[in-house]
């Protein structure tokens, strides 16, 4: 049966491949911060489990030391392919690029619903954190797909992933972080102090106004913690399971769902989610990349905004019809 540490362990072989040929690119500019950098994530990915309380917490301050001391981690340049290749296999290929991404969400639900409603799936995939095996399931199948499609070199794969979070560095652990700092709200009762707070200025007496009151406190949370995994305990916490769920009755499924889809159009128009909005700015190598990571976020407010109303309206006609 696959399980959750199995995944673990391959993200883990991943980071440890990133360091390893870090380490061998003697012509990378901060060569040995990068190394040690992803060196501590695998470590983290591999063995956390058996460092206890007290180990992760010092690896992770050996991770802030690394990332924080020396300035910025510079971008390796790996060899692989080529820039005129890259663009003769988008030209001959066109749309049909995006084959092994849709792969990605094909099998991540797919597998979800296999796990959930069949033998044959429930044998293979662990019943806890399923959704995030069979992402990885997925990734793994988009992988081999777009290696058996378009047969680049062996080691692309990695030398381009390395390049990749090279450019992102230590806004990789950003979703960590945050989704940790969410679980120690939770555990410190934000999320009752801002319901009571939202209660009293703003009396939620009808499903709309919790609705609205939750899926905005989504958006604003995420906004200001920079990731909705760190606002989805403790808005849903403090809205969405007390008044959405059990005052009005709202399907905690499609509550939960809906709340974090808002919380990730907070994602889209925050400087504090480094790590998704730098990555477009990256990818197109903008020059400025403080001023390109604004422009990112200015070009997404208004889908973000759209998004937002819709997530809005979906959660109030569905969650008290289902």
């Amino acid at each position: 049966m696959i399980t959750l540490q199995h995944a673990y362990i391959v993200v883990g072989l991943m980071f440890l491949a990133f360091a390893v040929f870090t380490a061998m690119d003697r012509a990378h500019p901060t060569r040995i911060r990068n190394t040690l950098f992803w060196g501590l994530i695998a470590a983290s990915m591999l063995f956390g489990d058996l460092l206890g309380g007290l180990g992760n917490g010092l690896l992770v301050v050996a991770l802030v030391i690394v990332g924080a001391v020396g300035g910025k981690m510079a971008v390796g340049q790996p060899a692989t392919t080529s820039l005129e290749e890259r663009r003769e296999a988008a030209e001959r290929r066109g749309n049909a690029l995006f084959v092994p991404a849709l792969i990605i969400p094909l099998v991540a639900v797919g597998g979800t619903l296999l796990a959930k409603h069949t033998a044959p799936g429930a044998w293979l995939i662990s019943s806890t954190q399923t959704t995030l095996i069979a992402l990885g399931l997925g990734c793994l199948i988009a992988l081999f797909a777009a290696m058996a499609w378009f047969r680049p070199p062996v080691l692309a794969p990695v030398q381009e992933g390395r390049r990749l979070m090279d450019a992102i560095g230590w806004a990789t652990l950003l979703p960590q972080m945050l989704a940790s700092l969410g679980a120690v709200f939770l555990a410190a009762d934000v999320g009752g102090v801002v319901g009571e707070l939202v209660s009293q200025a703003v009396p939620l007496t009808t499903p709309l106004l919790a609705v609205v009151a939750y899926c905005l406190g989504m958006a604003l949370f995420t906004i200001v913690m920079g990731n909705a995994f760190a606002a989805f305990p403790v808005m849903t916490a403090a809205i969405g399971l007390p008044i959405v769920v059990h005052q009005f009755d709202g399907n905690p499924a499609i509550v939960c769902a809906i709340g974090m889809l808002a919380g990730f159009c907070g994602t889209l128009m925050t400087p504090m989610a480094a790590n998704f909005n730098v990555v477009p700015a990256n990818l197109l190598e903008l020059p400025d990349r403080d001023a390109a990571l604004n422009g990112v976020i200015r070009a997404q407010i208004p889908t973000a905004l759209v998004m937002l109303g819709a997530n809005i309206v979906l959660m109030y006609l569905l969650s008290f019809r289902f």
